[in-house]
């Protein structure tokens, strides 16, 4: 099978996450700093393409600062030991334009299975010659199955955090490397 190698284009992707916050509202958020690699087969198919994606987990964004450090400390992350989020594929499968990731996720020094529910949006050559694909992605884990546990008690009932976490991806890469040989 040739496959290609494509780069994630950073200033036109994003990794986005929301969390319950004192039970009724949400919580939303964003890494700033990541990247990764797929490999796509030069078919189109996308069943047996593989994913990578590294994740700064310092580049945590809220928009809060205060609400950022707490995220980053041992409460919670705890980047001084764990610096990474990352995500490896392990099967990846198609019907149509969806498309499912099945991996590995790494967070705060724990690895879980995860399936990205993924929609395949097409691949184009910009304006500027620029071959490039799409994809969108979510899926959904408890932080508690990664060692995040810390929690507040409220008065009126309930925890400050909650426990899900949905997780989105909007993705464009660009094509990397010449064809090789699989």
């Amino acid at each position: 099978m040739t496959t290609q190698t494509w780069n994630l284009d950073t200033t036109h992707s994003s990794v986005a996450f929301t969390v319950r916050h004192m039970v009724v509202a949400k919580v939303h958020g964003r890494f700033s700093r990541f990247e990764g690699t797929l490999t796509l087969p030069e078919s189109g198919e996308l069943t047996g393409a593989t994913a990578e994606v590294r994740i700064d987990a310092a580049s945590i964004d809220t928009q809060v600062e205060a609400r950022d450090n707490h995220l980053r400390s041992a409460d919670f992350f705890d980047v001084e030991r764990f610096p990474r989020l990352t995500f490896r594929s392990r099967e990846v499968t198609q019907k149509g334009k969806n498309v499912q990731i099945a991996g590995d996720l790494t967070l705060h020094g724990v690895t879980r299975p995860v399936v990205l529910e993924t929609e395949y949006l097409g691949r184009m050559t910009d304006p500027f010659g620029t071959e490039r694909v799409a994809f969108s992605a979510s899926t959904r884990i408890d932080r508690k199955d990664f060692g995040l546990t810390w929690n507040q008690a409220l008065e009126a009932g309930g925890v400050l955090v909650g426990e899900r976490i949905d997780i989105t991806l909007e993705v464009q890469a660009v094509k990397a490397a010449a064809a090789k040989a699989a």
